[in-house]
């Protein structure tokens, strides 16, 4: 088992800790937030597990029960976090857009993780389109001049850390499409969306391509592939329609539902990033075995 703790006790890391309770591979030693009162640490008490509100020293105190961190709280938070946790050689797979460890997608380089103390889990946004960007990447080449990515999710799934880090949220995802796709010109948009009941998350890829001369059932069954194994660890992950060529322009759009873990099952934005860094823990774990 891989003994982990969790920093940050709002959505995300609450979410996290109810995969974790599922996990075969994972054991939550501790969960760490800033006040013993707040739902994600009283929640945490009554499922039996060991709370603090001592924030990132309390993680250092149980240092020796402790092989890794999901890091759930803020970029500008991480920052500090990770001058503690590299001094005192634990690892971490870091929620927040900072930027600073290696970015990590679960189809695409999940072995990287291994070789890696600080881990990137990018966004949202970036965990549900750089797989997809990757595939199309692979078979389209140089065809591709422009990728825009615009995610639409549920504002009442957005909590007060993702508010702050949407700056972030953008700068980085971009920063890693970029790295993933190798295509230097992108933009990044994220909507928040008020409507009532709230919408699943949704996610549209348009890639401006320099003629429509493409094997289009090709590239649609390679992507399927892709989501196929997306599924593995978020089943609600699938094309909301087959891709299409629109001019110049190649569509792909992503619906997303959640497990329901802890959050509503419209909260897909926040599933897919979480998922995605379960499955990047029980790699980690298959290894130590």
């Amino acid at each position: 088992m891989l003994n982990v703790a969790i920093l940050g006790s709002g959505n995300i890391g609450i979410d996290l800790l109810c995969k974790v309770i599922k996990s075969k591979t994972l054991s939550c030693k501790l969960v760490v937030g800033r006040n013993l009162k707040s739902n994600g640490l009283v929640f945490a008490r009554k499922k039996g597990f060991n709370v603090s509100s001592k924030g990132i020293d309390a993680i250092i105190e149980s240092k020796e029960n402790i092989d890794l961190v999901f890091d759930a709280t803020s970029a500008k938070d991480h920052i500090a976090h990770w001058a503690i946790l590299k001094k005192n050689n634990i690892s971490v797979i870091d929620m927040t857009p900072s930027k600073i460890g290696c970015p990590i997608v679960p189809t695409i380089n999940l072995d990287d993780a291994l070789v890696n103390k600080n881990i990137n889990m990018i966004s949202c946004g970036g965990q549900s389109s750089i797989p997809l960007i990757y595939t199309v990447r692979k078979i389209l080449g140089n065809h591709i001049q422009y990728i825009e990515l615009v995610s639409s999710i549920a504002s009442i799934s957005a909590g007060p850390a993702t508010r702050i880090n949407i700056d972030e949220y953008v700068t980085n995802t971009a920063s890693a499409i970029k790295e993933f796709s190798g295509n230097k010109v992108n933009k990044v948009i994220l909507i928040l969306n008020p409507a009532e009941p709230p919408i699943n998350m949704q996610t549209t890829l348009s890639f401006l391509l320099k003629d429509n001369n493409i094997n289009l059932d090709s590239l649609t069954r390679n992507l399927h592939i892709t989501v196929d194994r997306i599924k593995e660890y978020l089943p609600g992950y699938d094309l909301a329609f087959e891709p299409k060529i629109i001019e110049k322009r190649l569509v792909i759009m992503i619906k997303i539902v959640g497990n329901g873990d802890y959050l509503p099952k419209f909260s897909g934005n926040l599933d897919i990033i979480n998922a995605s860094a379960i499955k990047v823990a029980e790699h980690i774990a298959s290894s130590k075995i």
